[in-house]
């Protein structure tokens, strides 16, 4: 256990982050997997794929994944839209 105030504060917000990191991870994974359902079927829809598109980018503006990775995933589900 920290014994500095400004430790202790510190470790109060890194554990609320990684909580809300982790809420927002899960969300990212379930709606890339609903997203991959539904590529499949013919009922796509382009704003699907921009839903896609604005969440990744939102979560890689707060940090939750990193840029690159952000940019791959969008790569490879406008790859499976196309199909």
């Amino acid at each position: 256990m920290p014994h500095h105030k400004s430790c202790k504060k510190r470790m109060k917000t890194s554990g609320e982050r990684r909580l809300s990191n982790r809420e927002n991870r899960t969300e990212m994974r379930t709606a890339l997997k609903r997203f991959k359902v539904l590529a499949g079927t013919e009922e796509r829809t382009p704003e699907a794929l921009s839903g896609i598109y604005r969440m990744l980018d939102t979560q890689a503006r707060k940090g939750v994944i990193p840029k690159s990775r952000a940019a791959r995933l969008k790569s490879r589900m406008a790859a499976l839209y196309t199909k």
